[in-house]
């Protein structure tokens, strides 16, 4: 049984003082903050992700309604997005993936709704906007809405509006559940749509978009055989006929789910917005979206 997770925090940390890896551990606005790089090819094929940097920003504080724990944790993931952008970076493009009928998946659609695009307001009032970075947003939808990949998609959208970095967001899938719905995982490495279900998509990359592409992601679900089956091996067993049925794919997640992707996609949007936008604050950001 593989332990599937999306997290390189989880993956790299199961795959201990493996060479060419290394993890950090700091803080962020009063956040924890694991920082994970994988620096060679041979350690990107012994922990399952690809060479990059990867920040995983935990988010107790606003789980547990700590005060001024919103704008914290939008200016913890505005910093972390800021270090990861390219350097004279102007246009970018954001996609949120997912289907957002399916709550779960809808963390990127609904992150998306959150964020302030820009591109046309810059053309049609240049006194206003002139100094204001282009952002367009996009929610592309999933396959079976569209019949159109994802992929296919975005490099039209790329292709069109030229943008000089892309940021994708998505739902992911975690290896544990303290990890569920009190994380983001910020990497400048790309992503591959649908992953964490075990139903991959074409990956988002430098390499099939020919810009540099953030992905942004919070964990949604957890494999239920991962999750049976670490809990069987932290006990001392050696099996249970009870993990014949998770055979075929289980996806478990919290029962507080619509709130907690709603809360989540706040932080996501307003982050993304003061890490383009610099000079805006919260009360800003709530105005242009209202």
């Amino acid at each position: 049984m593989t332990f599937r997770t999306d997290l390189a925090a989880e993956a790299c940390a199961r795959a201990s003082h493996q060479p060419g890896a290394r993890q950090t551990e700091t803080e962020r606005e009063g956040f924890s903050l694991i920082e994970t790089v994988i620096e060679t090819e041979e350690a990107a094929r012994a922990i399952g992700k690809p060479v990059g940097r990867y920040r995983t920003l935990g988010l107790g504080a606003l789980i547990r309604r700590e005060e001024d724990a919103f704008p914290r944790a939008c200016r913890a993931l505005a910093g972390l997005l800021g270090e990861l952008l390219p350097e004279r970076c102007r246009g970018v493009l954001v996609i949120g993936l997912g289907n957002r009928a399916i709550t779960p998946d809808a963390i990127g659609p609904r992150t998306v709704a959150n964020v302030v695009a820009t591109r046309h307001l810059i053309s049609q009032e240049p006194k206003y906007f002139a100094d204001w970075r282009p952002v367009s947003a996009v929610a592309p939808g999933v396959l079976g809405q569209t019949g159109v990949e994802t992929g296919e998609i975005v490099r039209g959208l790329v292709d069109r509006i030229e943008p000089d970095a892309v940021i994708a967001v998505d739902a992911l899938a975690a290896g544990r559940l303290t990890h569920l719905m009190r994380t983001i995982q910020c990497a400048d490495v790309g992503i591959v749509p649908g992953a964490g279900v075990d139903n991959a998509r074409a990956a988002l990359n430098r390499e099939t978009l020919g810009v540099p592409v953030l992905a942004l992601g919070v964990p949604t679900v957890v494999d239920g055989s991962t999750l049976a089956h670490e809990i069987v091996e932290q006990m001392g067993a050696s099996g249970s006929e009870a993990l014949d049925d998770l055979a075929a794919p289980v996806l478990v997640t919290t029962r507080d789910i619509d709130r907690e992707v709603a809360d989540v996609s706040r932080v996501l949007g307003y982050g993304i917005n003061l890490a383009l936008h610099p000079h805006l604050s919260i009360a800003d950001i709530e105005l242009c979206l209202n």
